[in-house]
Parts: C-alpha cells; structure tokens; sequence
C-alpha cells in the first residue's frame, strides 16, 4: 500500500469548543476551512475538526464515525517543558505532567473538549530515534 498522504479526522460534540481549542490555545495553523470543518497544520500531519456525524456511540448503522468516537493524537516538540509552560498560560489543563518513559521518550498529555487524548512528547537528544 502507498500512502499518499493522512491526516486524523476528529468529529466532536461540540464543534465551537473543539475549533477554538485547536485554533485558540494550541494554535495550530489552519491548512483550509470547508463548509462544516477546519484542517489543521499539525506538523507532518493534518488534523481535521469535521462539524458533520452524529453524537452517541462510536459508529453510525452504516460504520460512519460519530461524533465523539476517541482517537489519540501525537504531537512532538523539541521542548516539552516550554511547551508546557505555554499551554498552561493558555488555560490548557495538563491531564499528566511531562515525565520520561520506559522507551525514553518524554510525554505530556492533554486533551482536547472531547476527551480526545493528546499526547505532547519530546525526542531527548540521546534518543535512538535522534540517530540515523
């Protein structure tokens, strides 16, 4: 299979409070707006705030995803504590505070009005992922 390109599709309960999170307080970029959505720059990716699903469970009838459904989504920055400090002045609650894990790597999460979980991690510097 060859991947052309990707990106995550959020469908929140409340489209207001998602757009505003993601444009206001994370300040992501906006790649283009559409009639009921935003895609977002998140940086290799794309993230879009579909205003169109239903609210409930996780699918529809016929398997469209509804409003809500979890998914989780990654975003690495070089500073993890810089970018906590500015998230925090944003009024964004860290759900768990930066901390080292056992694969090396330092996470943060967030969330976003839906609960969607966000994950903010930093590549230490020593990191296998850091080497070619």
């Amino acid at each position: 299979m060859e991947v052309l390109a990707s990106r995550i599709i959020l469908r929140p309960k409340n489209v207001d409070a998602t757009l505003s999170f993601y444009r206001d307080r994370l300040r992501l970029g906006i790649f283009r707006e559409y009639p009921g959505g935003v895609v977002f720059f998140a940086g290799q990716s794309l993230i879009e705030v579909a205003g169109h699903g239903q609210a409930g469970g996780r699918s529809t009838a016929d398997g469209e995803p509804t409003a809500g459904a979890m998914a989780t989504i990654l975003l690495q920055v070089r500073d993890v504590e810089a970018a906590r400090a500015e998230l925090e002045a944003a009024g964004v609650e860290i759900v768990r505070p930066p901390q080292t894990e056992p694969w090396g790597l330092t996470e943060m999460w967030i969330a976003d009005p839906d609960g969607t979980r966000i994950v903010v991690v930093e590549v230490p510097p020593d990191h296998p992922q850091r080497r070619g």
